[in-house]
């Protein structure tokens, strides 16, 4: 078989299973190991898929850290109706809190509660933006300022969140690994991301499709932590399956 055509099938075979083991196709295009690393460091280098641990993914999976007006413009329509669907799961009397990052800010904007609404945040723009309904107490978490999320972290931050205790957490990552759990790139934000998680009853995590299969720097937890996962219908099928049976709600925000 030549080059063009393996390399032509790795990726087909990629695209249906999302990774393959270098031992899986050795026997299956039949010929060496050496031979399919070889195919497997050209295919990387073009950007067509990312070597790890003896085998081949379609896309890297380490995400590098990037501000919080970036993100927004990255899939804005998608985060837009998880945010609708987040809003919607807040009760009567709930006390919440806002983690930092473009998905939790479209929840922010989607917030219209007809009755008194305790918000605490670590994300100043998710504060600005709830600040103007008279209908939400925010209460603004101090501490370090980050400047790549517009967000705070730190001690301070982290010994506040001691004294109070949350009906829902509404988390936003940048990596759903099944494996790993979830991450972001930031290590101070997952310190305070674990707190926030242990002084909440309910994990909520606002993602869009693009999360899953990827992993940031810093984990925040294991995905047995987590009650419900929003997303986009871009998830698929495989990644649906392995959420449900993970005993997690998976809502898709249409």
């Amino acid at each position: 078989m030549i080059k063009e055509s393996r390399h032509s099938l790795i990726i087909d075979m990629l695209m249906k299973q999302g990774s393959i083991q270098v031992s899986d196709l050795v026997e299956k295009l039949n010929v060496s190991s050496v031979t399919i690393r070889k195919d497997l460091t050209e295919l990387e280098k073009l950007g067509k898929l990312y070597r790890s641990h003896g085998k081949a993914i379609l896309i890297n999976p380490y995400i590098n850290n990037r501000s919080v007006s970036d993100k927004e413009k990255i899939a804005p329509e998608a985060k837009r109706a998880i945010g609708q669907q987040g809003a919607r799961l807040i009760d009567r009397d709930d006390s919440i809190i806002i983690a930092s990052g473009s998905t939790v800010h479209a929840l922010a904007r989607a917030i219209q509660p007809i009755h008194r609404l305790t918000v605490v945040s670590a994300s100043l723009v998710v504060s600005e933006i709830l600040a103007l309904n008279e209908n939400i107490d925010v209460i603004q978490l101090g501490g370090m300022l980050r400047h790549s999320s517009l967000s705070v972290v730190g001690q301070y931050s982290e010994k506040v969140l001691s004294k109070f205790s949350f009906s829902k957490l509404y988390l936003g990552v940048d990596g759903i690994d099944f494996e790993y759990g979830i991450t972001t790139t930031d290590l101070r934000e997952a310190e305070l991301n674990r707190k926030m998680m242990a002084a909440s009853q309910k994990i909520i995590v606002l993602a869009d499709s693009s999360k899953f299969g990827r992993r940031g720097f810093a984990k925040i937890g294991d995905m047995e932590e987590v009650d419900i996962i929003i997303t986009d219908p871009g998830i698929s099928a495989k990644n649906v399956k392995a959420v449900e049976e993970l005993g997690i709600d998976l809502i898709i925000a249409r």
